[in-house]
Order: structure tokens, then C-alpha cells, then sequence
């Protein structure tokens, strides 16, 4: 590798580095161990760097950067403990596909043995959600150790790649500038693969085509509907995804319910599924008397590709194995209008698909409320899709913060969240007053846990006074008015669609982050 020598010290051949390489945002929530980080990038410029509260905040504002800017931004993490309060949004990220560089401080290589508070076992707790780890012990090491993280977070289709990073390889002098390095290609299709999914397609009836990451994306739905319009194949999507291309002109795709039941149901028909970057599909969770598996026993699975190739390319050439003729995507039928009177999960839906901008991106964190959504808004004007993929709740804020930051300011960012999860990360309302982003929030305000009631009563139990009590987020209610007033926030409270609409329309007209309080 071509690397350059600079008097400099190894926090300076960092920031040095992610430049080169095309990391130019840093989602941070910093500490001691990484002032002098902090200091380089304030002395060197081309690095946005934002603020976020509390360190699930900072890595799901990275995870929404990715999904929507297509490129790794990074975080600053302090120590093992800062590291540990991101690793629910982490594990999303992991989910989504998505690149982060983690960069994360550490005890001075010659004060670790001390055993001084804040000493943890950091490098354990970063492989349980990344690709790479490496804890660089030299400040002469540094930029070629940066270099790696992000090749490896750049590579198809995105990891999680943490770098710690004792103080003393910060402050010491000798850091060295990498160059930038390319990502390694994804792996080759199998022509063989390609191959036997035409000849399961074209001789064959009951044959879905179940897609995930970039199978999802407008250019693959072309593609994927050439392919089902010429054979008779179902498309579905997987119940979890990063991001889903949706609305007018975009492919009418199902997801796999989350109900096993619904999931079992709609499953019945398929012996053969054609798996473009997804998985098997199995149940959220085990339940009592059930199976885990979604799919008939006969079912036969054929892999086109894994998630880590390029199920755009592969689509491409399994149209050209079938010689399957252009075909336009049809019409998913009229826009909807807004619906007035009081909030339903299915008015709720069609009067935000009436009222979205163009090309807007909505981060759905709307949980047992918004499960029917998805079928409402298939004719809204065209946007992305933002959806919880981990199932670790708390990432709807700070992805959809940034998302808006991914956009660079220009989409409008539709949050629909849950208030009690809402909670867990409520702090990223705070960082999009102070970065004055366009981002709408709908907080669902029931005031209770109503997914953990469903599932409580799902695995056979029924919930009496105690139970109740700890599903229940009122006495007090939470006023969601104030909070994000507190938060620098302007904020209203609706207690029907029309108000919930008149309220849509007037933040969409301003770019500052907007809250709707919709008491459901």
C-alpha cells in the first residue's frame, strides 16, 4: 500500500486518512481518550461532524446516513462503555446492511494494566456486531489500520468496521496518511445458479421470488418484474429491509407478514422460492406450539445470491437467461386521499401517502400500529422506505436524523414512531434543532407498550394488573409537546387526521424538524 510519511501525530494521520478514503461525516458523542481526534478535526478541514447525545443516538444517525448517502460515515465512541450504549443500533445497522466506521477510544496501551475504571473489554464487545475489529497499538499504524476499516465497511453491501484506538497511539508523534483503498468487488454470480433459477421459473407454477437489499432497489424492480411478468412468478420482499424503493412507478411489493400465522399462510402456496439476497424466512420470535419456520415442509429453496453479491447483476442475467421482454411496472393504482375523523392505522396511512413530497423518505419505527401501512402507500409519490430491521427498538429517530443528513438537507424526512420507543432514543430531537433538518415526526401516542401486550397474549398468557402496569407509559403521560419543545423542537398535539394533516402540510413548508403529538 502507497502510504505517505508526515510529522504528525496518529489522531492527525487519522482524520487524514477517512478524507482519503471518502468518509467526510462523523456522528459523534466523544470523551477523554479522544480529545486529540477531537482537535484534528478541528485543525483539519472537510469532516461534518455532529452531535448526537447519548451513543445509540450517534450510531443510528450512521446507520440512516448509510442507507440514504450510500457511503460510510463514522462514529466517535468513547471507550468500552460508550461502544456498549450504541450496540442496539449497531445490531440494526448489522441487519441493514449497512457501512459504519467505528472509531473508538481506549486506555493508553501503558494504562491498561492498571485496571482504571473506564477499562473494558472493548474488543469484545465490538465483535458482536462488526465485520472488523482492530485495536491499533502505534500511531505509525493508525492510517493504514483507518484505511482497512473502511474498505472493509465500503464492501458489498456494507459493514460495521470498528478501529480501537488506545489515547497514546492518538497523541504520539509519527502518524502516516494512507491512501485511499478500493473495496473489494462482491463475489461472482454462479452461472449455474442463474441457470437453474430459469429452468425452475420456466417449468414451474408455484415459485416466489423472495428479495432483500439491493434486490429491492428501483433498478432491480425493473428487472424483477420483467422476470415475474414473462414466468408468472410472485415477488415478496422479506418482512425486514434497509431500504425499499415505494410509490408511483415503483414494483407493488408485498413483505412477508410478521404474523407467523399470516406468514405461514401467504407462504402455503410456493414449493420452490428463489432467494435474491434473503433468507429462509423464519418467525420474529419462537412461540408455544409453533413452528419456526414460515414455509411449507416441501418447500425447496434456490439461491440466486447471498447478501453479499449483487442481486441487481444477478436479476440482469437471469433476464437474459429467460430472454424476458421489457415490460412497464403497472400502476399501483390512484393516489390516496387524505381521510378525515378520528386516527386509524389504515387513515393514518392514506393521508400521509396523500400528503408526502416527492422523492420524501419515511423512517417507520410504527410498530404493532403501522404493520397495515405498508399496503396504503404502495401509490404515493416516489420515496424510500426506511424500516426497523433488527428488531432492537429505538432506531426511528436517529436513523431518520441521518437519513436527513445523508440527504444533505434536501428530502423530507417522515419519521412514524412508536412513543414508547421513541423514548429509548428521544435525544435525536435535540441534534435535529441544532442541525435544522427537515424531518417530520409522528409520534403514535397510545401511551402504552401495545406490541408487548400483543405478544404477551401471542405466546399464551394473559396479562393481569402487574403485567399491565409494566406495559403502561401513562400516570404520568408523557407530553410530547414539551419534550420536544425542550429539545428545541417546535411541536403540536392532534386528536384527529384532519388536524394531524393540517399539521403535516405546515412542516413540509419549512425546513426545520417539526413533531405531531396523534393521540391514537
Amino acid at each position: 500500500m502507497d502510504i505517505k510519511p508526515n510529522q504528525m501525530n496518529g489522531a492527525e494521520s487519522l482524520v487524514h486518512t477517512l478524507l482519503n478514503n471518502g468518509i467526510d461525516t462523523c456522528f459523534a458523542n466523544p470523551g477523554t481518550s479522544e480529545m486529540h481526534f477531537v482537535a484534528a478535526l478541528d485543525q483539519i478541514p472537510g469532516m461534518r461532524c455532529i452531535l448526537g447525545l447519548q451513543e445509540n443516538i450517534v450510531t443510528g444517525m450512521a446507520d440512516g446516513f448509510y442507507r440514504i448517502a450510500g457511503k460510510p460515515a463514522c462514529t466517535l465512541l468513547h471507550c468500552g462503555p460508550g461502544l456498549a450504549n450504541g450496540l442496539a443500533n449497531l445490531h440494526n445497522a448489522r441487519r441493514a446492511g449497512s457501512g459504519i466506521v467505528n472509531i473508538v477510544g481506549d486506555q493508553a496501551t501503558y494504562h491498561r494494566s492498571f485496571d482504571a475504571p473506564l477499562t473494558a473489554d472493548t474488543d469484545a464487545l465490538a465483535r458482536t456486531v462488526s465485520t472488523w475489529v482492530r485495536t491499533t497499538c502505534s500511531s505509525a499504524a493508525v492510517g493504514h489500520d483507518a484505511a482497512a476499516a473502511v474498505q472493509t465497511a465500503r464492501a458489498h453491501p456494507g459493514n460495521v468496521a470498528t478501529l480501537i484506538l488506545p489515547s497514546d497511539s492518538s497523541w504520539d508523534q509519527g502518524g502516516v496518511v494512507a491512501e485511499r483503498l478500493d473495496p473489494p468487488t462482491p463475489p461472482p454470480l454462479d452461472p449455474f445458479s442463474v441457470e437453474k433459477a430459469a429452468r425452475i421459473l420456466r417449468s414451474n407454477t408455484d415459485v416466489l421470488i423472495l428479495l432483500a437489499g439491493s434486490a429491492v432497489l428501483a433498478p432491480s424492480q425493473e428487472l424483477v418484474w420483467r422476470i415475474a411478468n414473462a414466468t408468472g412468478a410472485a415477488v415478496m420482499a422479506q418482512y425486514v429491509n434497509g431500504k425499499i424503493a415505494r410509490g408511483q412507478g415503483r414494483l407493488k411489493i408485498d413483505r412477508i407478514p410478521y404474523s407467523p400465522d399470516a406468514a405461514t399462510e401467504i407462504l402455503k402456496p410456493f414449493r420452490h422460492i428463489i432467494l435474491v439476497g434473503a433468507k429462509p424466512p423464519v418467525s420474529f420470535f419462537a412461540y408455544p406450539r409453533k413452528p419456526s419456520t414460515q414455509y411449507r415442509d416441501d418447500a425447496q429453496f434456490h439461491v440466486l445470491t447471498r447478501p453479499d453479491q449483487d442481486g441487481a447483476e444477478a436479476l440482469l442475467a437471469l433476464v437474459e437467461a429467460l430472454g424476458a421482454p421489457p415490460a412497464p411496472i403497472p400502476n399501483p393504482g390512484p393516489p390516496s386521499e387524505v381521510v378525515k375523523g378520528a386516527p386509524t392505522p389504515e387513515g393514518l396511512a392514506q393521508t400521509v401517502a396523500a400528503l408526502m413530497p416527492d422523492n420524501a423518505i419515511v423512517s417507520d419505527e410504527s410498530l404493532s400500529y403501522g404493520r397495515s401501512f405498508y399496503q396504503y402507500t404502495y401509490a404515493a409519490p416516489q420515496h424510500d422506505w426506511l424500516q426497523l430491521t433488527g428488531g432492537a427498538i429505538g432506531d426511528g429517530l436517529p436513523v431518520a436524523t441521518g437519513a436527513a443528513v445523508g440527504a444533505q438537507g434536501q428530502r423530507r424526512v417522515i419519521s412514524l414512531q412508536a412513543d414508547g420507543s421513541a423514548m429509548y432514543s428521544v435525544q435525536s430531537l435535540w441534534t435535529q434543532a441544532r442541525e435544522r433538518l427537515p424531518n417530520t415526526t409522528i409520534i403514535l401516542s397510545n401511551r402504552k407498550y401495545n406490541i408487548l401486550i400483543g405478544e404477551y397474549k401471542a405466546v399464551g398468557a394473559t396479562p393481569g394488573a402487574t403485567a399491565m402496569n409494566m406495559l403502561d407509559l401513562s400516570n404520568p403521560d408523557l407530553d410530547w409537546v414539551k419534550i420536544a419543545n425542550g429539545m428545541g423542537v417546535e411541536a403540536a398535539r392532534a386528536a384527529t387526521l384532519d388536524s394531524c394533516a393540517d399539521l403535516m402540510r405546515e412542516s413540509f413548508r419549512h425546513q426545520e424538524p417539526f413533531l405531531i403529538e396523534l393521540v391514537i
